[in-house]
């Protein structure tokens, strides 16, 4: 027997599989990972192939040496995707089957844990007998209390309950009352779970009409929907109701939430109500975490899994479902590579594994709803939030008057006003800055310079830390001292300008000394389950206001929230990028549905300098409908997406003249294409070579060949045949193809 093999070296020289020979008396299967020869080396790889035929000379064929694992860590189903996704982003496929596994598997960096587990040799009601007997030693009555249930506990656990237990344990396990073992301990994030707690919850009309729709779908095998209900309208519970039946027939469910912010929170409703078999990946875990649910879910022990983005590419047994909330998020799309948009690889393995695909947004994005008006999704409507609970007030805070009745600060008078009167009734306020630091910027007021970053053509901000203040890019994470005379000029004149999350926290620390914040932004959760004690402490009253980025303008479900207040709207409304409007639309509106979603009716305050802007008029409204349609209607005007692609080639190299020339040839290779081509041309509007607003990006240079082209399947070819020219052309520097790119800085 012989299996093909794909070396997990990420190289286009060795992307091809290799045959070896499968001694005897080995047993493998697809997507088991082996330990070859390559080379003079040892290196890992993974069965592509099975076969009893070669074309190489036998003789020539070295030998698998051993299997990593005694299961296939990727199913076929997995292998399948992997292949596609090779073949649409042009890299190798070793590249991709890095994606369906935990990173860390690959080296041996991590293994299962295993530890001493002390369980009863005698009946629970043994147990029980033994107690109530009144056994003089206090350790051993205190170990029987512990395991009396039934349950193995690790010795751990026994140690933190019980002073110096071993002797004890000892004398027990003699006596035939326990025993020890050593046994794998599974590292589960967020300590033990609990065991399944469904309450019943009853549905209201729009949810039951929702899933009524849904469960048909969910029987047959296929079916994508589109679930659009405003803020507080229960998408969660029809959801949570599609799994219930989902694991009643069998099948298993993902759950894609687009922050890891939200993780913590939904992650506590689903192992309520799911127990055991819920499982949690993503990035922010530790290896021996993800590994050991990730195992779970591959054995089968877990059948719903939530996550962030690489949560898609779970090994669930059975896909019954895939649930993508806040579908319209930029999150989902990953811009490193190999890119790859999460929806388009869920909508692939629910067609492929016959499952329901359901995208779900108060906000769905521009291009998701176009496509559920043209018949592509089911469209499923819930304009009304549970029990009839009004959707918050919204007022606007003109920031121009404050200027000119001199108001200096970051708050507006009737935020102020309104936090004193939130704090001084014992509710909950949420504070939206969609900018981290204390500072925006620093620069020269002599001559203007600003302060970048060495290694990023972008403004450094100002941080407050434990010490004195430093800079730091925001993109590669470098840090200076702020300097004391302008680089530039040598003038003293140097100040800062802007505001950030630190910024405000300070102002509203001022404004209600000894009411509590909490603050939650990239740099206070870096840590381990820093997103999940941040929402803790504001959830369980500790923290009476949260100050955040955009990671709490969705999905948190805070009952004590009446007080919302967006500090800079026009942050989120200036931005260079023809999705500003959609994006703060989105941002607006899910963060307005932050408050009242208790008893006590919710109020929201938009400051800005553009009271008049209709994006504020439409999200004050949660009007989405008509702000669909009014973007809709610009988009087309203009020939922005849905109605066009916008495309680049992305040229990125350390050497800034490789960088110019080489978008100089990509320039030149794209049209040579078009000329060759004739029926093509008609349909690509305009090729420019054109500087991107960052052009010093983490210590590359980049350069970039902007398309704007007809959506048409011949579109779709030249797109085809540019990405073969930048993998043909990414010897001198990485050259990448993106077609409407999540951004385009």
């Amino acid at each position: 027997m012989f299996c093909q093999v794909i070396v997990d070296i990420v190289h286009e020289n060795v992307a091809k599989p290799f045959t070896y020979l499968i001694p005897d008396g080995m047993e493998l299967t697809a997507g088991q990972r082996v330990a070859v020869p390559f080379g003079h080396m040892e290196k890992e790889g993974i069965v592509t192939a099975l076969t009893r035929e070669t074309d190489v000379n036998p003789e020539k064929l070295r030998s698998v040496i051993r299997p990593l694992e005694d299961y296939a860590a990727i199913p076929p189903e997995l292998m399948d995707l992997a292949a596609d996704m090779a073949r649409k982003s042009h890299c190798p496929l070793a590249e991709t089957l890095r994606l369906m596994m935990p990173a860390q598997m690959r080296g041996g960096r991590v293994h299962v844990k295993t530890g001493k587990t002390v369980r009863l040799r005698i009946s629970p009601a043994e147990a029980e007998t033994a107690l109530s007997s009144g056994s003089r030693s206090l350790k051993r009555a205190a170990i029987l209390k512990l395991l009396k249930d039934g349950q193995p506990r690790p010795l751990s656990e026994i140690t933190a309950a019980v002073k110096d237990p071993r002797e004890t344990l000892k004398k027990m396990a003699s006596e035939g009352l326990v025993e020890i073992t050593e046994e794998e301990i599974l590292r589960i994030p967020g300590g033990n779970i609990p065991e399944s707690s469904d309450p019943g919850y009853s549905l209201t009309a729009g949810q039951q009409e929702a899933l009524d729709e849904i469960l048909p779908a969910l029987k047959s095998g296929k079916g994508m929907f589109l679930l659009h209900g405003v803020t507080g309208s229960g998408k969660t519970e029809v959801f949570m109701a599609a799994v219930r039946n989902a694991l009643a027939t069998g099948k298993s469910a993902i759950i894609l939430v687009p922050e890891i912010a939200l993780t913590p929170q939904m992650v506590s409703w689903f192992r309520g109500r799911f127990g055991p078999v819920a499982a949690v990946i993503h990035s922010r875990l530790s290896p021996g975490e993800r590994f050991d649910e990730w195992r779970r879910i591959r054995r089968g022990d877990a059948r719903v899994v939530i996550g962030a983005r690489s949560a898609v590419f779970s090994p669930v047994n059975n896909l019954g479902m895939i649930v993508i909330d806040e579908e319209h998020e930029s999150t989902y799309l990953n811009d490193r590579h190999p890119r790859y948009d999460t929806r388009e690889v869920a909508a692939y393995r629910c067609t492929r594994e016959n499952a329901v695909l359901i995208l779900a947004s108060a906000t769905p994005s521009i291009l998701s709803f176009a496509k559920a008006r043209r018949g592509d999704y089911m469209l499923l409507e819930m304009p009304n939030r549970v029990n009839e609970r009004p959707l918050p007030d919204v007022e606007i805070a003109d920031m121009r008057s404050e200027l000119e009745n001199g108001n200096r600060s970051v708050l507006s008078g009737v935020l102020k006003k309104a936090l004193k009167e939130c704090s001084s009734r014992g509710e909950q306020a949420i504070l939206l800055m969609n900018r981290r630091g204390y500072n925006s910027f620093v620069s020269c007021r002599n001559c203007g310079y600003v302060v970048k970053c060495p290694n990023c053509d972008i403004s450094m901000t100002y941080h407050i830390g434990s010490r004195d203040g430093l800079l730091r890019c925001h993109y590669c994470g470098h840090t200076m001292v702020p300097p004391a005379e302008c680089p530039s000029c040598g003038s003293h004149y140097i100040r800062y300008f802007g505001a950030g999350t630190q910024k405000v926290e300070e102002e509203v620390q001022k404004l209600l000394p000894g009411v509590p914040t909490a603050r939650m932004d990239y740099d206070t959760t870096s840590g381990k389950d820093g997103h999940g004690k941040i929402l803790e402490e504001f959830r369980s009253g500790r923290a009476r206001i949260l100050i955040g980025t955009q990671m709490i303008a969705k999905g948190l479900d805070f009952p004590q929230v009446t007080l919302v207040g967006v500090i800079a709207a026009d942050l989120a409304l200036n931005l260079p990028d023809y999705r500003s409007r959609e994006r703060a639309f989105q941002l607006f509106t899910q963060v307005a549905g932050r408050a009242g979603r208790g008893s006590v009716p919710g109020r929201v305050i938009i400051q800005t300098y553009k009271p008049d802007d209709p994006v504020i008029g439409f999200a004050s409204k949660q009007d989405y409908r008509a702000f669909f349609e009014s973007e809709f209607r610009r988009r087309r005007n203009s020939l922005y997406p849905p109605f066009t692609n916008l495309a680049r080639l992305l040229i990125e190299s350390s050497d800034e003249e490789t960088a110019d020339r080489m978008a100089r040839e990509a320039e030149a290779a794209a049209r040579r294409v078009l000329e060759t081509h004739r029926d093509w041309q008609r349909k690509v509007l305009s090729i420019v070579n054109e500087l991107p607003s960052v052009q010093l990006l983490r210590g590359k240079h980049r350069r970039q060949i902007l398309m704007k082209t007809l959506v048409c399947s011949e579109t779709e070819a030249f797109f085809s045949e540019l990405s073969d020219l930048a993998e043909t052309m990414s010897d001198s520097a990485e050259i990448y193809l993106e077609v409407n790119p999540t951004t385009m800085i």
